[in-house]
């Protein structure tokens, strides 16, 4: 961290800030993906929804784009 250069030491900086999670990360290996990939579909479709006049008509389109079946993950057995 102490090397002159400004992004090493940013980069230090940053690490040293979210070690605690990084190391959470390691010893887990759980992520958040998951939930960053539904709030990414949600933003995605309310931009698209966005002429919408009726507020019921864009939950539901929030809904479907979020729901497994309406994706084509559902496998029935």
């Amino acid at each position: 961290a102490a090397s002159g250069l400004p992004e090493l030491e940013r980069l230090a900086s940053t690490v040293s800030a979210w070690w605690p999670e990084i190391l959470a990360f390691l010893d887990t290996g759980t992520t958040n993906a998951g939930s960053e990939g539904t709030n990414r579909v949600i933003k995605t479709v309310a931009r698209d929804a966005y002429g919408f006049r009726n507020p019921v008509n864009q939950r539901l389109r929030t809904r479907c784009a979020t729901t497994r079946k309406a994706r084509g993950c559902f496998n029935p057995a």
